[in-house]
């Protein structure tokens, strides 16, 4: 049996339940402080590592009677983030292990504050350990840690999710989850399901077995030029078409990218719109927040008209090679967009739904066009 000092993020109780898989009453904790040391936050992630500094004190949770697996569970989660275990003494005597940085992994930056890391980051953090912990036993901690910046995303997802504004008048009924197998993940994930659902006669379904594509939330903008009466669009290749053997795989589409971890679905647009298109959008006109797919997938789009100065110049090719992105955008007058929408030549939902929204609210726009700094909040 072992005792170790946590001093990050693991004193967060629910995260260290997960982590552990078992509940807070049955793990032995006391509060305690580790002289001459220093928690700080670290640029690369809202979590701390813990650095040898004179005169600093650390507080933390010391947790007493780890047995080999709790060790091994904890080892697999604190792996990932290229962390080894070292001996310590704490301030009240007692000896302990502490999970202290591989060398030169992290920079730090100013002192860690756990009550700031919960407001912000618990929650996401929560719904990520427990894909992270599902794996346990399954896949290698260098695998994990290769997935898990979209580990992170989806989990991000789930924390939006809890913000969505839709289902008035809807049924509330009882949903009994009874198992759920991830059968595949990489980039993207697919879970089956077998569950039960409450039925509008108020009876309960039978046992269903279900497959959902686990995606992340993204955020997609149409940009418009209210003074030229144009619109922007990005050309690239699709998997869907592809895999479906369409004739056209180069698709039409809105400028698109995931709403990463920490970031607002706004941010994310206007973030899209520098990568993909080099372009600075003035203010985001919101269109919808809806599924994709709500049949079988969990993917999530942030809808908006993005309005901004659209010059011929503004038009080329770019994407950024980390991403493997490579991007044609192109100008479009409204008419032509309408058009093209009208005869059913555009096959992407997003630039259909944005387009018919533009055309009903197209007049209010063009009537007093922004000069405003770009809103992110």
């Amino acid at each position: 049996m072992k005792n170790l000092f946590f001093y990050g993020t693991l004193r967060h109780i629910p995260l260290l339940e997960i982590v552990l898989g078992r509940a807070a009453a049955e793990i032995t904790f006391t509060s305690q402080e580790l002289k001459n040391h220093a928690a700080l936050a670290v640029a690369e992630g809202p979590f701390p590592c813990v650095v040898n500094r004179a005169g600093a004190v650390t507080k933390g949770l010391l947790v007493e009677g780890l047995s080999d697996t709790d060790i091994a569970r904890l080892d697999f989660y604190e792996g990932s983030f290229a962390y080894d275990l070292r001996d310590v003494m704490l301030s009240g005597g007692h000896r302990a292990q502490i999970y202290f940085p591989a060398p030169g992994v992290w920079t730090t930056a100013e002192p860690w504050d756990l009550a700031e890391w919960e407001k912000d980051w618990a929650a996401l953090s929560c719904f990520a350990a427990r894909e992270v912990m599902d794996y346990f036993g399954k896949y290698s901690v260098a695998q994990v840690g290769k997935m898990f910046p979209m580990i992170r995303t989806r989990a991000a997802a789930m924390v939006n999710a809890a913000q969505s504004k839709h289902g008035a008048g809807t049924l509330n009924g009882k949903v009994d989850v009874q198992q759920i197998d991830r059968v595949y993940t990489n980039y993207f994930a697919l879970n089956e399901y077998r569950l039960q659902h409450e039925r509008f006669d108020g009876t309960m379904s039978g046992v269903l077995e279900r497959a959902v594509f686990v995606a992340s939330d993204a955020a997609l903008v149409l940009p418009y030029d209210p003074v030229r009466d144009c619109v922007m669009l990005v050309e690239q290749l699709r998997m869907g078409p592809i895999a479906r053997g369409d004739g056209s795989v180069w698709q039409l589409e809105p400028i698109a990218g995931r709403v990463d971890p920490g970031e607002t679905p706004q941010e994310a647009a206007h973030r899209e719109a520098a990568e993909e298109a080099g372009i600075t959008l003035k203010t985001l006109e919101k269109v919808g927040e809806v599924y994709a797919s709500p049949g079988d997938s969990t993917e999530f789009f942030y809808i908006y008209v993005g309005l901004t100065d659209l010059p011929d110049k503004s038009t080329g090719v770019s994407g950024l090679h980390t991403e493997d992105e490579d991007i044609r955008s192109h100008l479009m007058s409204f008419d032509d967009l309408m058009s093209m929408v009208d005869a059913q030549q555009a096959a992407n939902a997003p630039l259909v739904l944005a387009a018919y929204w533009l055309a009903r609210h197209r007049d209010r726009l063009r009537l007093a066009p922004p000069k405003v700094t770009p809103d992110i909040t």
